[in-house]
């Protein structure tokens, strides 16, 4: 997998992206939210994986003074197994690295073993719970944090 690209999402790469999002979400974001997190939201940089041009994960982060906070990654079902995810996080914690900020946060779905093993990897530890936090099966989310 060493032809994988991490590059920062432009708004052409967002047809791919819904694509993976509905593939990976029950509740998938629209095509007018990731529009305006690429092109409005200042706070907010994207990025994806790409392989010969055809995009295969992205994630994104909102820099909040000096906290980072994940708002969603997610592997093309193709692709996961081989990486990518690990690339993904790597690329949103190195951006946290160059803008100086001191913690990062997400939340994650407590059933999701995979996506939490993940972020453990990379030193997110779980802090708490969000009860029903995810509206679709009112499933708890657990919040992770990182110390940088």
């Amino acid at each position: 997998m060493s032809k994988i690209v991490i590059r920062e999402m432009m708004e052409k790469d967002i047809d791919e992206v819904l694509d993976i999002e509905r593939k990976s979400f029950k509740t998938p974001w629209s095509r007018e939210a990731f529009v305006k997190e690429v092109n409005e939201n200042r706070l907010a940089k994207y990025v994806v994986a790409s392989i010969y041009d055809k995009v295969i994960g992205y994630g994104g982060i909102w820099l909040i003074i000096d906290e980072g906070h994940i708002t969603n990654i997610a592997v093309h079902p193709d692709f996961r197994g081989l990486g990518v995810g690990n690339l993904l996080v790597e690329a949103l914690i190195d951006i946290c690295r160059e803008r100086g900020i001191s913690r990062i946060t997400l939340e994650v779905r407590k059933s999701n073993d995979i996506a939490k093993s993940l972020y453990k990897k990379y030193g997110f530890k779980e802090c708490g719970v969000r009860p029903g936090y995810y509206s679709d099966t009112k499933e708890d989310a657990i919040i992770m944090w990182k110390e940088m």
